[in-house]
């Protein structure tokens, strides 16, 4: 069914301007994967975005190389390039890594921080509050970590982090519902902002830890009950 897939089902034809393509073609595809109108498995063939945005297959393939950088596509055998699973059996090790590279970015983002910082901070918890909608609520929570991670001076470091929260986004837009958590609470995010505000770094660390590794607990759990542990 993934071959069959056509993107101008879900991307609009659009003639795009040399120096604007690669730029556009990526932000295009990069929001329909995170919104879940490309699905997983799904080929994203280079010839048809080319013809769909009336430009050449260069601007095309260095769009597909960014956004596998950003691990939301993958390169198949016979198939090119497809978009990525969604968290899957590694997602234990994938929260241990968070907590190693969300932890540095923290420890060094803090000292710099200022008040703008944490009014962004505590507006994106006071949506998570009110927000219902699941896809929402996945962005959300993106904006509000990297908020606090952003003063890091090693910008690699923050591009990693940012591409492990997309994938924890798309995770969270499919399966939240499904995990039957009720209202979650704000309560690690005001202690992490708290502590963050503060210019306690151990104490920020030692939130950020336990909240990443709750949730790691959590989805453990629940993608053992969707294999039938």
């Amino acid at each position: 069914m993934a071959q069959k897939f056509k993107l101008s089902n879900v991307l609009a034809s659009e003639q795009l301007l040399p120096h604007q393509a690669r730029g556009v073609i990526e932000e295009r595809l990069r929001s329909a994967i995170l919104d879940g109108r490309l699905p997983p498995g799904t080929a994203v063939r280079q010839q048809e975005l080319a013809t769909l945005f009336g430009v050449s297959r260069m601007p095309v393939r260095e769009a597909l190389r960014q956004l596998e950088a950003q691990s939301l596509l993958k390169v198949e055998m016979h198939k090119g390039a497809v978009v990525a699973p969604l968290i899957g059996e590694d997602a234990v090790d994938t929260y241990a890594l968070r907590v190693l590279l969300e932890t540095e970015a923290l420890r060094q983002s803090i000292p710099l921080l200022d008040a703008s910082d944490i009014a962004s901070a505590r507006e994106y918890i006071q949506q998570l509050e009110n927000e219902t909608r699941h896809a929402e609520i996945g962005r959300l929570n993106r904006l509000l970590h990297m908020s606090l991670y952003n003063k890091a001076p090693n910008k690699k470091l923050l591009r990693l982090i940012e591409d492990e929260l997309n994938q924890e986004e798309r995770f969270l837009r499919f399966h939240l519902s499904s995990m039957g958590l009720g209202k979650l609470t704000q309560d690690d995010h005001n202690a992490l902002v708290d502590a963050a505000c503060a210019k306690q770094v151990e104490e920020a660390i030692s939130v950020l830890e336990k909240h990443l590794n709750t949730a790691a607990g959590v989805i453990r759990k629940y993608l053992d009950t969707q294999l039938g542990r």
